[in-house]
């Protein structure tokens, strides 16, 4: 018998932190089959005893450096 792992769908603005509610950048699949949500800063906090619980760590705050593909004309 195989198990895959289906790929993370990407986060979005409705995905909250557990910790303080703001925009998720780390989803954190655990062993128990549970989920956990974090903004970039609590990711980081949480990263090394997450790593010791965690099946999956789908980090997406790279997304924080990156430009806007689109901007209005002030911004640039």
């Amino acid at each position: 018998m195989t198990t895959a792992l289906a790929p993370s769908s990407a986060l979005s603005a409705a995905d909250r932190c557990d910790r303080c509610g703001a925009q998720a950048y780390v989803r954190v699949t655990l062993t128990s089959g549970g989920e956990l949500l974090f903004c970039a800063h609590h990711g980081r906090e949480h990263s090394e005893k997450l790593r010791d619980i965690a099946i999956t760590i789908h980090d997406e705050t790279g997304r924080l450096e990156a430009t806007p593909t689109v901007t209005v004309d002030d911004e640039r």
